[in-house]
C-alpha cells in the first residue's frame, strides 16, 4: 500500500525538479515592465534570442520584452535551417520588423549552428557594443543549457534568464508527451556533457 502512495509522490517530485532545473527564471516576481531602480527587474542592455525549436515563438517573446521596455536592443542568433534560404536570424529580424521594431534596434548573428556557437558568436556583438547585461530568451527546456554556455563565454556580462514557458514543443505539461520526455532527457544529457567539458550542440 505504501508503494501506491510513494511512487506518485516520487514521480511528482521528479517532474517538478526537472522543470525547475531546466527553466531557471530571473524574472519571477517582476512586473511586466522593468522597475526604475533596484537590483532586480531593471532594464538590461539587450535581449538575446537564440533560434531552434519553436523559433517563431521565441522571437515573439523577445519582441514582447522589447516592446515592454526591458531593453533597447534585440539580438537574434542562428544560422539557416535550410541552407538554400535565409538564416534563422534574418527570418527573426523580419518577424521583428513586421511587428514594428525599428531596424536600428536589431542586431543579428547568423553563423551559429548550435548553442555553443550561439554563445561564442553573440559574445563578439556584446563586446563590440559594450553590453554588460542581457536577457537571454529561449524555450523552457533549453534555458539552463543556453545560460551555461552564455555565462561561460560572455565574460563580464550578466546573463538574465527569461525562459519561454509555452511553445509548440514545451509547456508545463511536457511530462505527458513522449516528445516532452525526449527533450528533457536530451537536455539533461547535454548539460552533463557541458560539465564534462565537451560540446553539447
Amino acid at each position: 500500500m505504501k508503494f501506491l502512495v510513494i511512487i506518485p509522490v516520487v514521480f511528482a517530485l521528479l517532474i517538478i525538479s526537472l522543470s525547475l532545473f531546466l527553466q531557471p527564471n530571473d524574472f519571477i516576481g517582476c512586473e511586466k515592465t522593468p522597475a526604475a531602480t533596484g537590483a532586480r527587474c531593471t532594464k538590461a542592455d539587450a535581449i538575446v534570442v537564440v533560434s531552434g525549436g519553436d523559433t517563431t515563438a521565441r522571437t515573439a517573446e523577445g519582441i514582447s520584452l522589447y516592446k515592454a521596455g526591458w531593453a533597447d536592443q534585440l539580438i537574434f542568433s542562428g544560422a539557416a535551417k535550410d541552407t538554400n534560404g535565409p538564416s534563422n536570424a534574418q527570418v527573426m529580424r523580419s518577424q521583428a520588423l513586421a511587428s514594428g521594431v525599428p531596424a536600428e534596434a536589431i542586431l543579428i548573428e547568423d553563423l551559429s549552428v548550435n548553442t555553443q556557437q550561439n554563445a561564442a558568436n553573440t559574445q563578439e556583438i556584446l563586446a563590440s557594443n559594450n553590453f554588460n547585461e542581457v536577457i537571454l530568451v529561449t524555450s523552457g527546456y533549453h534555458q539552463k543549457r543556453a545560460s551555461l554556455e552564455f555565462e561561460k563565454r560572455a565574460e563580464g556580462v550578466r546573463v538574465l534568464n527569461h525562459p519561454l514557458l509555452n511553445d509548440r514543443d514545451w509547456s508545463g505539461w511536457w511530462w505527458l508527451t513522449p516528445r516532452g520526455w525526449w527533450l528533457t532527457v536530451g537536455e539533461v544529457v547535454k548539460i552533463g556533457v557541458f560539465y564534462a567539458g565537451g560540446t553539447s550542440e
